[in-house]
């Protein structure tokens, strides 16, 4: 299970939606060995003067926080971010220096979703690649 949070300033986050979620999808299912049809993604676009970011960076700044059941290798994730700056960079026309990525890992019994805790649902992949 994963959810993915995406922020940035609106009029640099809107025009690239789509292919950000193709992009952050893709290195999803091929680091995380996910199925194509888990996607839950979430855009935040926000106003210039709601969203400061480092001066090393441009107004293209862009975060993406992903939330996921513990279980994944410390090179898998590690994985996760070289593929997520690889492609959002190529796709998205961000530099590395304008994306930011956080991955927090959460028992999977502090999750719940179909009407149970997290832990007691059988998944249709493997949490721990």
């Amino acid at each position: 299970m994963s959810q993915v949070k995406i922020y940035g300033i609106r009029e640099h986050l809107d025009p690239v939606k789509k292919k950000l979620s193709d992009a952050i999808h893709s290195c999803v299912v091929e680091a995380l060995q996910f199925p194509q049809d888990k996607r839950a993604h979430r855009f935040f676009p926000m106003a210039a003067e709601d969203f400061y970011f480092p001066a090393s960076a441009s107004p293209r700044y862009t975060i993406i926080e992903i939330s996921m059941f513990e279980g994944r290798a410390v090179e898998t994730r590690k994985d996760l971010i070289r593929l997520l700056f690889a492609r959002v960079g190529e796709l998205c026309d961000r530099k590395p220096n304008e994306i930011e990525v956080t991955i927090t890992e959460t028992p999977r019994h502090n999750w719940g979703f179909r009407g149970l805790p997290g832990d007691e649902i059988g998944l249709a992949y493997k949490v721990e690649v």
